[in-house]
């Protein structure tokens, strides 16, 4: 099924009835392949990481490093795009950045699911349902990354915040230094897939079927 997702997970259990046992395995797994590659991507750049710290001369850990944990886990705003002092805070709240990830994860959803749907006639044929759902992940992506990163996926932000935890980020890892990256990066993508998920779901349901769908 290739979720990848944890919101779409949670979609495939609330909507599809995928059993909550299955669930529970695929969660485990995103965040067992997440936490891999954030791994991976620190045993490979970890020198490029600390000579842009000296560069910028930022202290792991303290105010600021943001700008070398953005590599693991998300901010909000984009600390590349925006900095990392308080007035680059004030972009974006946290409100902004919850409705930011929710909106972007239900379109995520909504598309997912219409692409995937056997009830959508005018579905990709199946090679080419890949390339469109990597295509609407880039178009929320240009829109959402200067507020929040795009995180869209709880286990690709939750991954890869545990290891800059570990590897000497602290508390600008976790819990970060404005103390929302659960409700924006974990709660936000699940809440915005239920509701994309929901809206694809319903609409399906009123759409009409051919034939051969319903024969």
């Amino acid at each position: 099924g290739a979720h990848i997702n944890p919101a779409i997970t949670l979609v495939a259990g609330v909507y599809d009835r995928m059993p909550i046992p299955r669930v529970v395995v695929y969660w485990i797994a995103q965040l067992a392949g997440a936490i891999t590659a954030a791994l991976i991507l620190y045993a490979m750049f970890a020198e490029a990481i600390l000579e842009l710290e000296r560069q910028r001369g930022l202290l792991r850990g303290g105010p600021g490093s943001e700008l070398s944990a953005m590599v693991f886990g998300e901010y909000f705003p984009n600390p590349a795009v925006f900095g990392t002092d308080e007035k680059a805070w004030r972009i974006v709240s946290l409100r902004g950045a919850f409705i930011a990830e929710m909106v972007g994860t239900a379109f995520l959803a909504f598309m997912v699911g219409a692409l995937t749907s056997e009830r959508n006639m005018a579905r990709p044929p199946a090679g080419a349902t890949a390339v469109m759902i990597g295509l609407t992940v880039a178009a929320i992506i240009s829109v959402i990354a200067p507020l929040t990163q795009a995180g869209l996926n709880p286990a690709r932000d939750l991954g890869p915040r545990l290891v800059a935890f570990m590897f000497g980020w602290g508390e600008i890892a976790i819990p970060g230094p404005r103390n929302g990256w659960l409700l924006v990066y974990v709660v936000a993508p699940c809440v915005g897939a239920l509701i994309g998920g929901g809206i694809q779901r319903l609409l399906a349901r009123m759409a009409p079927q051919s034939n051969e769908s319903s024969s």
